[in-house]
């Protein structure tokens, strides 16, 4: 297994006051920690899948034999190394080695071998008319990159051609694209597109229009990551500083209400598929028996919101409710520069329970509405301070 530490470094800044310099030497290092761990990352997980190949290819022809193998690989694993060796994760290993099973076991750095990249991308004398055979075109061996990490890689898996996977994973190489970025440009055709059109310079202009990089506490908090390093999620998380001050007094406003609401926890991880969702903060009222699950957006909000409320207070149910309980209930929260919205998110098979006995307990909308307001007038004032220098 070879591995290269090249760009694996600090570049000294000479300008600057001392606080600038030291910032930016910290800035390099935690970038380079979380390169070097989601690098070794991606690489176990491919080594574990092709283990994992290789044994079933070695047993038994049968269904039952291969689940037995993962089960009970998985039972050991996650003894020994917590929960992120699942079932679920490790056919997801296999997978990745299925897809990618032509990789060279190593860590490829930028500037480091293959030219993909300008192969692809427009050059001075015009721009390449045929991207498949452009990316066909790199058959050289490849290792896997040094900046992409798992979930990169979990969404290049649902790729299903090959020159469309590798022109997707070069441009998120060489571009930076975080994992969300990423998602919309192969939603949204960027391979065909650029295919189709003429003016190729123009639609990668436009594809990397409102992209947003992601910083080195943002790739560390991925969920993926604290499971490989066996860290507490609670160890790491973080929020921006007005959203966490609006959580915390809200937890406060709805405790003092006196009517029966307990507090479960902040920043509640729910898991679907493959897939990991956070709720900011989840209550159980003793005297409705039922969850309420809040989520805070600072923005506009959407018709997205909604139905992500939805379907979180669905999942919730599933893994939470007894027997006991009445179903849950979402609230979202909207605090906008201008305007705050509060809207309950009741399923349409809970309405009647709802607006006749939940209402009698719950805070209305309006006064959650006021209650957000009347925090924001407090802390915005006081992190404007802070910010100043």
């Amino acid at each position: 297994m070879k591995q290269t530490n090249e760009n694996i470094s600090i570049r000294l800044n000479t300008t600057g006051d001392l606080f600038s310099r030291v910032a930016s030497i910290l800035e390099q290092a935690r970038a380079n920690v979380v390169r070097s761990v989601n690098s070794n990352m991606v690489l176990a997980y491919w080594l574990i899948g092709r283990e994992i190949v290789q044994e079933l290819q070695q047993g038994e022809e049968r269904a039952e034999y291969g689940k037995k193998i993962i089960d009970d690989l998985s039972t050991r694993l996650k003894s020994r190394f917590g929960r992120g060796f699942s079932t679920t994760n490790l056919r997801y290993f296999r997978t990745f080695y299925t897809v990618y099973a032509d990789r060279l076991p190593e860590i490829r750095h930028i500037g480091s071998g293959v030219s993909a990249p300008d192969q692809i991308r427009q050059t001075q004398s015009g721009v390449l008319d045929d991207l498949a055979e452009a990316v066909d075109a790199v058959s050289e061996p490849r290792g896997f990159s040094a900046v992409l990490g798992w979930s990169h890689y979990q969404v290049l898996m649902g790729v299903e051609n090959r020159n469309e996977r590798l022109f997707y994973e070069i441009e998120a190489e060489k571009e930076g694209w975080e994992v969300k970025h990423l998602e919309r440009q192969i939603h949204t055709c960027l391979f065909g597109r650029l295919l189709k059109s003429r003016d190729k310079a123009g639609v990668m202009k436009l594809a990397g229009e409102g992209q947003v990089l992601q910083t080195a506490q943002d790739a560390i908090r991925n969920p993926y990551v604290l499971d490989f390093l066996g860290i507490p999620e609670a160890d790491v998380l973080h929020e921006s500083a007005l959203e966490s001050a609006i959580i915390y007094n809200l937890q406060s406003f709805l405790l003092e209400l006196g009517k029966g609401f307990a507090f479960v926890g902040r920043q509640k991880r729910l898991q679907f598929d493959a897939d990991y969702f956070y709720i900011d903060l989840v209550f159980y009222n003793c005297i409705l028996k039922c969850y309420l699950l809040i989520d805070l957006k600072i923005g506009e909000l959407t018709h997205q919101d909604v139905g992500q409320m939805d379907s979180y207070v669905r999942m919730f149910d599933d893994k939470y409710l007894t027997s006991g309980d009445n179903p849950t209930i979402g609230l979202i929260l909207c605090a906008k520069k201008n305007e705050t919205i509060a809207r309950y998110s009741v399923l349409n098979e809970s309405r009647q329970i709802f607006a006749s006995k939940y209402m009698l307990y719950l805070p209305t909308e309006e006064e959650l509405r006021l209650e957000i307001e009347r925090e924001r007038r407090l802390i915005e004032p006081a992190l404007n301070r802070e910010d100043k220098p």
